[in-house]
């Protein structure tokens, strides 16, 4: 459920309707740059500060998550706060893959031109950058439509961290 417009915030809502861990797969190929691994970090720390995360019908959290890739798929390893696994859920890559890709390939002239453009440059990549990120918010949220309810700060960060993973898969 999109929720971007909901005056709410993830903090307004139930202890039970949140992630308490983040994990990412690391047996990947490709090591991220510098520019990526603090995309991750910050993705990580501000989606455990703040979420909206419940997994219909597999009963009330807190959640732990594991996100993965596995045969083409991007996979959502859901588990309870004890660990008890509740739900794995694959998704196709295919929908991401043009997203992701021109996401990375705007990211790298976003990074690139704060460090040497001026602000005049910077402005129109970064709004680039934010909207293809929003498209990849939304097609995550419509992937995981009747299985997994969110907020859209929270699938915003969930989606930083598939681009992650894709690229580094």
């Amino acid at each position: 459920m999109n929720e971007k417009d909901n005056s709410a915030t993830a903090r307004d809502w139930p202890e039970s309707e949140r992630l308490i861990a983040v994990e990412l797969d690391e047996n990947l190929k490709r090591a991220p740059s510098p520019d990526i691994e603090h995309e991750r970090a910050v993705a990580v720390y501000d989606l455990l500060q703040e979420n909206r995360f419940s997994v219909i019908g597999k009963g009330p959290g807190p959640y732990r998550l594991k996100l993965s890739i596995a045969d083409r798929r991007l996979i959502f390893d859901i588990f309870n706060e004890g660990g008890k696994r509740l739900v794995m859920i694959g998704l196709a890559l295919s929908p991401f893959r043009r997203i992701v890709r021109d996401y990375f390939t705007l990211c790298e002239s976003y990074f690139d031109a704060i460090r040497n453009a001026p602000p005049s440059r910077i402005e129109p990549i970064d709004m680039a950058r934010r909207a293809l990120h929003n498209e990849g918010t939304e097609t995550l949220i419509q992937r995981l439509k009747g299985k997994v309810e969110m907020d859209f700060d929270t699938a915003r960060r969930l989606f930083t961290l598939v681009a992650v993973l894709y690229w580094r898969g």
